[in-house]
């Protein structure tokens, strides 16, 4: 048990009719009872299995006492549970239900591993186990959603999108970054939306030194993901989207290589605003008239010096106006390979990324991706692919809160809702009882999720 020398009870003699007793005295109580889902849905992803077959025990046999698989889960459950940090282990050491998750009794079980043993664990890890997790965590979403779809996905949607990760200390390849003013790592998330639905999962997440172009790995990342993707579901027609960091010739040149459909930003420059001066002028004109925001779409052929060809680039010649203040030019342009009319294209295919920053921003508000504290590069990226794992559980548990009112939660809803249960735990010879609130405001849709994980009524 942890040594603490704090009062263990607090008394509020006039706050009440009566004077109220707060004691911290239930040894076999927990607040994060509703984490049980959590482990359903490892189990149904097979997730922690996959992540530790990518990472081979090389202490000394005879000193061990935690297993490579129970330090996984261990940082996956407690990094869903928001405990983004290693020094969160001294605080679930004993915690029931924590225990319960690894398989261990949740009374007399062994305590879970410290925080210099998460350390060092983080920090075992070589590129080539690096490179297998990231593999590993790709084929695992993928294979879920190929046995959940199966012939019916006739779309794909890849999205990369670079995000930054400030750095505060002295850590491995961070560098000074001028666009986001912070020393930082520049992280590329990926993500894949199936058919038409308003999910875009997670299946990659790369750590970057802070002075990466975005095009670093791009391709890399990309290949690998078709292979498999192709693999899964090989009558899909694949759509790339990307901002206008990954504009760039090769990119291009791999897109249509592979056979993709690609929407891609780019930058404006002096020959883009040429072509879309005209546009421009037809946008202020609507704009004076109607004294709002005005829109005007149109396209022309283009070929940078770099280029091998001319390629189609939608323009959004945009008026922008805002109560008191001047109206401002915004032209923004788009280079794709589809067919359909501009304004769809933009509106409707390339502004539909837009989505994934609501993903990215559950990776750093709700899951603390950003915790990259660790002075080795390499076990930084250990910590980002821990919590993207966690991240593909949040996932498949919202999906599994289909028809709820917790459908769209955020991930930090999902936890305060679901998995932040104050709990009791009993033991018999026969089974365990886990006993959580009467009072509990989800309990309707916890019963309804833990039923679609695997759970039968008792």
């Amino acid at each position: 048990m942890i040594e603490d020398n704090t009062p263990q009870t607090v008394l509020f003699p006039g706050l009440f009719p009566k004077p109220l007793l707060a004691r911290f005295d239930e040894r076999h109580g927990s607040s994060d009872g509703g984490a049980i889902l959590l482990k359903a849905c490892d189990a149904g992803l097979n997730l922690s299995r996959r992540l530790t077959a990518c990472l081979p025990d090389r202490r000394q046999s005879g000193k061990v006492e935690h297993t490579v698989r129970d330090l996984v889960r261990q940082r996956l459950f407690g990094i869903a549970c928001g405990y983004a940090d290693g020094n969160d282990a001294a605080r679930l050491g004993s915690d029931p239900i924590h225990k319960l998750l690894l398989d261990r009794d949740a009374m007399t079980g062994a305590m879970l591993a410290s925080q210099p043993t998460l350390s060092r664990f983080e920090n075992a890890a070589r590129r080539a186990d690096l490179y297998r997790i990231a593999e590993a965590l790709a084929e695992c979403v993928i294979e879920r959603h190929r046995r959940r779809l199966g012939r019916r996905c006739k779309h794909l949607t890849i999205d990369l999108d670079p995000t930054d990760d400030p750095t505060h200390g002295a850590q491995q390849l961070t560098f000074f970054n001028g666009h986001y003013d912070t020393w930082c790592y520049l992280p590329v998330a990926g993500f894949v939306t199936f058919n038409h639905e308003p999910e875009q999962y997670l299946v990659s997440y790369v750590l970057r030194p802070g002075n990466a172009p975005a095009t670093l790995g791009a391709i890399g990342i990309l290949s690998r993901l078709l292979e498999r993707l192709r693999e899964a579901f090989p009558r899909a027609r694949v759509l790339v989207r990307l901002d206008g960091g990954f504009a760039a010739p090769e990119i291009f040149k791999f897109l249509e290589a592979e056979g993709c459909d690609y929407v891609v930003a780019m930058a404006k420059n002096k020959r883009l605003a040429r072509r879309a001066a005209r546009l421009m002028g037809t946008a202020r004109h609507r704009s004076r008239r109607t004294g709002k925001t005005a829109h005007v779409y149109g396209q022309t052929r283009y070929a940078a010096r770099s280029w091998s060809a001319k390629r189609r680039v939608i323009i959004k010649a945009e008026v922008v106006r805002h109560p008191g203040r001047e109206p401002k030019m915004n032209p923004r342009f788009v280079v794709t390979n589809l067919k359909a009319n501009p304004r769809r294209l933009y509106e409707k295919v390339y502004c539909a990324r837009g989505e994934i920053e609501n993903r990215i921003k559950e990776l750093h508000h709700g899951l603390e991706i950003d915790r990259t504290s660790c002075p080795r590069f390499l076990a930084n990226q250990m910590r980002v692919l821990l919590t993207a794992a966690a991240y593909v559980l949040m996932q498949e548990l919202r999906r599994r809160a289909a028809g709820t009112g917790l459908a769209r939660a955020q991930v930090s809803t999902l936890r305060e809702r679901l998995l932040k249960l104050g709990a009791r735990i009993e033991r018999s010879v026969r089974r365990i009882v886990v006993h959580l609130p009467r009072t509990a405001a989800y309990q309707h849709e916890w019963r309804r999720i833990a039923l679609s994980v695997g759970a039968v009524p008792a």
